[in-house]
């Protein structure tokens, strides 16, 4: 892990007062990276540092005002690649900040289905250990937000352990 990287993350989010309810967005960030690190053995031991910065940095250019190119200049295009696909599109609705658009340069960008399945872990995971009510959203959502990240489900079996990790934290029964 990139020391430098970190501290950029987290000083981005410092500087916009960007929180994760009551805790500094450190906090989802770290967790988003542990997730990474838990499931590293589904990427590339090339590529493996690249995905991991790649999800410290993956809210900055949604939440901090940064663009790609601040993004490219700290982590390098590939890390900027992913980072601007898992960044949401305008919208004043969940729906329309995660439409198909936003799916297919998710999909259409190496590793972002990854940073993307650790992000929506971390969220998961926290929703349920707060009982915030977004844990019903992620409920409601998980079906369509499978299948909208795999629309070719054959690709889901690179990532299986952690859609089932994801599924059983969300109390679906997968037969």
């Amino acid at each position: 892990m990139n020391s430098k990287i970190i501290a950029f993350a987290i000083d981005a989010h410092n500087k916009v007062n960007h929180h994760y309810d009551n805790y500094p967005y450190s906090v989802h960030l770290s967790m988003v990276a542990m997730y990474a690190v838990k499931y590293i053995d589904c990427i590339p031991t090339q590529v493996q540092d690249i995905v991991i910065n790649a999800c410290w940095l993956h809210d900055t250019i949604e939440d901090c005002r940064l663009t790609f190119n601040d993004i490219k200049k700290i982590a390098g295009e590939e890390v900027a690649n992913i980072v601007y696909a898992v960044s949401n599109e305008k919208g004043k609705t969940r729906k329309e900040r995660a439409n198909e658009n936003y799916y297919k340069g998710i999909c259409q960008t190496a590793w972002a289905k990854y940073v993307k399945l650790c992000d929506r872990l971390a969220n998961v995971k926290y929703s349920y250990e707060s009982k915030s009510n977004m844990y019903h959203c992620y409920q409601d959502e998980n079906e369509d937000f499978l299948k909208s990240l795999f629309p070719n489900t054959s690709e889901m079996h690179h990532y299986k352990e952690m859609v089932k990790e994801l599924n059983y934290m969300l109390g679906v029964v997968v037969a």
